[in-house]
């Protein structure tokens, strides 16, 4: 059961991610009024929050999960999956600290944000998107040698 309960963890904290991810690419322009950046900014809260969940629930199954940790060790695929993860954390770095800045806009404050707050936002969308195929191919036994 407890294992049920950590992958039950890390599948809902991807979701969030995403969800979270997706709403801040939906909302995001150069340009917005001060509601506008409060909902970037709680947006990136639950981005982060659901990463922590990520990361928590994870480190459960590599170290407290049905398989030994040197499973995951070994395999290739769960090495690009945490080089993602890290570049998707290490890209969100940035437009963090812009929507954190700008939290506590007033509804008629216009924020302005960098160009690459967008662009970022976008690779870390496509970089998203293949985390959960390595888990599968992960899952499936894939980057193992048989």
């Amino acid at each position: 059961m407890t294992m049920v309960l950590f992958n039950y963890g890390h599948y809902v904290g991807l979701a969030l991610f995403a969800a979270a991810l997706a709403v801040e690419l939906a909302l995001f322009a150069r340009r917005v009024d001060g509601r506008t950046a409060r909902r970037l900014a709680l947006a990136d809260l639950v981005y982060g929050l659901a990463a922590a969940l990520i990361v928590a629930t994870g480190l459960l199954k590599v170290f407290a999960g049905d398989k030994p940790a040197a499973y995951y060790g070994h395999n290739p695929l769960f090495h690009v999956k945490l080089t993602l993860l890290l570049a998707v954390f290490l890209m969100s770095i940035f437009p963090t600290m812009q929507f954190i800045r700008h939290r506590r806009a007033a509804d008629s404050d216009v924020v302005e944000y960098p160009p690459v707050v967008g662009r970022l936002l976008r690779i870390e969308v496509a970089v998203t998107a293949l985390i959960p195929l390595l888990a599968v191919l992960m899952a499936r036994g894939f980057g193992m040698a048989h």
